[in-house]
């Protein structure tokens, strides 16, 4: 069909951190190749599109943030069609399909793309195309790639429906619902797929991967040899390096970068120009004894001079540099290893094909090579398939060349998920592995994302320690493996080093005397994130619990912290009762924060200190074993939970791993409901969402 009005169609992305954006951005570039015109927005932008008169076809790629809030660039989008005064035909014009993306990791998946689904439908628009469902948690090309796939045969119908005015209704009826009902039927494969990948224990998942991916005839694996095959990062084995592959088409090029030997001023002005303040770090605490199994580290900010008021429940933003050395071998493996400190211009090319084209904001606008790769940009993420295929390119081997198309390839997506998304592989281990490739720089910031900050939630209140914040965080280890070696998490190591000198041993007194020179003193960037939801009810009087194993307690600890110093001054004042169930590996190494939660026992802040150690050995004298996680101890006490939650009106808080704990405790909350109140499944689950509806059911997690 060939491109022009009649088939023009419009994309709207809302996106947090440019994953939808970049899909949205796939969908436009691949649309001229199927004989369609596309126009591409940002939900954010009204100016540049307007709902309330587009006739043509329009694709929504939206993605899912928080607590499956929308993300910023959505917001108004959602409140605008939240709209109560809205007649109910309002889009009744509007024929559209959309792709929402999330991760089942964290409650509410897609709920941001299930909003405004249901509201769409609500004000009359209709599906051209079956919505899909991308679970970052198993991998989103699971179900993006073939949901476009699908898309441009429902884009060809529709147009086709719709330029067709003599089609009776009926007929148009019954096209409209056999793309649904195709895409559909993909959509259910693909959920079902990803369900169930979703349901199974690691090793479950690791095993069935291995069996699809070494699965070939009998012949084959029955050699005399007996030698195993040999499938990794670099080589791969029939039937897929046998097989003709799907290649996605080259993403277009749009940077042109010019490097000059000219001087540089100084550059900390790029941080401050993001809202980030320059802190000291006035006090490091090791947290657990040196033979636990993670070291957690806490420590204290002064913000004393800063305008930085915070609620217990916040978190913070801390901004971390790239690794010195990964810079210093990236450089090298660019070849521009002499070029580090020379002034890096960017601008679009001329003759660049993609549409809306922008150079980098978040790149200063005079700024060194060294400076680019150590604040900009984020090294260490894992290439997304686009990124491989552009990468095959600059590859000259031809055995290199031909596994790259594999991993960025349809029938290589189970490869690109076990050795490159799975593995956490990043840019400098794909160059490590295929040596005959030389990216340009261009085409490493093109594809390269922001360097995002990481959160930490405070674990204080400022009540009880004024002009300070504290945070605690474990350091995070990726064990080496095949494709890359052993290394530390980016942020969470990089603190444990800068703060080394002043970091002191488990059990130092909290009254040891600071450091004299706050000159002398590390320090950090750091910005305030403000939660809306995960603060103290106002009403005192309400009663807590509180779920929050490991360093999920902090923002706890700050709660109690408040609750301790409002309960001296307002002696008089009703204070509901507080639980908190706690959990480690092992009382005597890892129970951070004991003495305190230990004393706020003894003053009745905490009503109820509930903890849980997996990995002490049972005490043969116990008659009954002790409760192992956090979710067993729930369930212990499922009547004074579920009392609190539903009689009493009660708050529950989880802080914590999202990808096992959070769920456990879900699926722990809607068993209790169901044996408690003598209710079904369906009935607990309704329960429990009504809970999240009125903002008493809060999570502050992370995967």
């Amino acid at each position: 069909m060939p491109c022009g009005g009649a088939s023009q169609f419009l994309i709207l992305y809302g996106s947090q951190r440019g994953q939808a954006q970049s899909i949205a951005e796939e969908i436009s570039e691949q649309a001229a190749e199927h004989g369609f015109l596309a126009e591409i927005s940002c939900l954010s932008k009204g100016e540049k599109y307007n709902l309330d008169r587009e006739h043509g076809p329009v694709v929504f790629v939206v993605s899912t943030t928080g607590d499956g809030e929308p993300p910023d660039t959505a917001l108004k989008f959602v409140r605008k069609i939240k709209n109560k005064s809205l007649p109910r035909d309002h889009f009744s014009h509007v024929h559209y399909a959309l792709l929402a993306l999330g991760d089942t990791n964290y409650a509410n998946f897609c709920n941001c793309g299930k909003t405004i689904d249901k509201r769409l439908q609500e004000l009359g628009a209709k599906h051209f195309y079956a919505t899909g469902h991308a679970d970052d948690g198993t991998g989103l090309e699971v179900v993006v790639d073939p949901w476009i796939e699908g898309l441009w045969e429902a884009l060809k119908k529709t147009f086709s429906r719709m330029s067709d005015s003599n089609q009776e209704n009926t007929a148009r009826d019954d096209v409209t619902k056999k793309n649904i009902q195709q895409g559909a039927e993909i959509q259910e494969k693909l959920d079902s797929s990803v369900v169930s990948l979703h349901l199974l224990k690691l090793s479950d998942v690791e095993t069935q991967k291995e069996k699809a991916e070494t699965s070939v005839s009998e012949s084959e694996t029955a050699k005399p040899s007996g030698a195993p095959l040999e499938v990794s990062l670099i080589r791969s084995v029939p039937p897929l390096s046998q097989s003709s592959l799907n290649v996605p088409a080259l993403p277009p090029a749009y940077l042109e970068v010019c490097l000059e030997d000219v001087p540089v001023e100084e550059e900390s002005v790029h941080v401050v120009k993001e809202g980030f303040h320059e802190v000291s770090v006035s006090r490091a605490l090791h947290l657990t004894r040196g033979d636990a199994v993670k070291s957690t580290i806490l420590l204290e900010l002064d913000i004393s001079d800063q305008d930085m008021p915070y609620q217990p429940g916040d978190a913070f933003d801390v901004l971390c540099p790239n690794r010195a050395t990964e810079v210093e071998e990236l450089l090298w493996r660019l070849g521009l290893k002499d070029q580090r400190s020379h002034c890096i211009h960017l601008q679009l090319r001329k003759d660049t094909k993609k549409k809306g084209a922008q150079v980098p904001s978040y790149i200063p606008h005079k700024c060194t090579l060294q400076y680019l790769l150590t604040w900009c940009l984020e090294i260490r993420s894992v290439p997304k398939k686009a990124f491989v295929r552009a990468l095959v390119e600059w590859t000259q081997d031809s055995t290199e060349k031909r596994r790259l198309q594999e991993l960025c390839s349809r029938e290589g997506s189970a490869d690109y998920n076990r050795f490159v998304r799975d593995t956490n592989v990043c840019l400098l281990d794909l160059l490590q592995a295929f040596k005959s490739c030389s990216p340009p720089l261009s085409l490493v910031i093109e594809h390269l994302p922001k360097l995002q900050p990481r959160a930490y939630s405070a674990a204080s209140s400022s009540l009880c320690h004024p002009g300070k914040v504290h945070f605690v965080f474990s350091e995070v280890e990726f064990p080496a493996c095949a494709e890359h070696p052993k290394r530390t998490g980016l942020c969470t190591g990089w603190l444990t080093h800068h703060v080394s000198p002043i970091l002191q041993p488990c059990g130092t007194s909290t009254a040891v005397k600071k450091t004299a020179d706050c000159s002398a003193l590390p320090k950090i960037h750091v910005r305030s994130r403000v939660s809306n939801t995960f603060h103290l009810p106002s009403d005192p009087s309400v009663p807590l619990v509180m779920v929050g194993p490991g360093t999920g307690v902090a923002p706890f600890i700050g709660f109690l912290q408040q609750r301790e110093k409002e309960r001296e001054k307002k002696q008089s004042d009703s204070f509901g009762e507080t639980w908190l169930f706690f959990g480690c590996r092992h009382k005597d190494r890892d129970f951070i924060f004991r003495e305190e939660l230990e004393r706020f026992v003894e003053n009745e802040t905490l009503s109820h200190l509930k903890a849980c150690f997996s990995r002490d050995e049972p005490d043969g004298n116990e008659p009954e074993p002790k409760p192992k996680y956090v979710q067993h101890q729930l369930l212990l006490r499922a009547k004074n939970i579920v009392n609190i939650l539903v009689k009493e009106s009660g708050y529950l808080y989880v802080c914590g791993d999202a990808k096992n704990m959070a769920k456990d405790v879900n699926d722990t909350l809607i068993e209790m409901m169901g044996n408690e109140l003598q209710l079904d499944k369906l009935e607990s689950m309704k329960m429990v969402a009504k809970l999240r509806e009125e903002k008493r059911y809060l999570q502050d997690i992370w995967s």
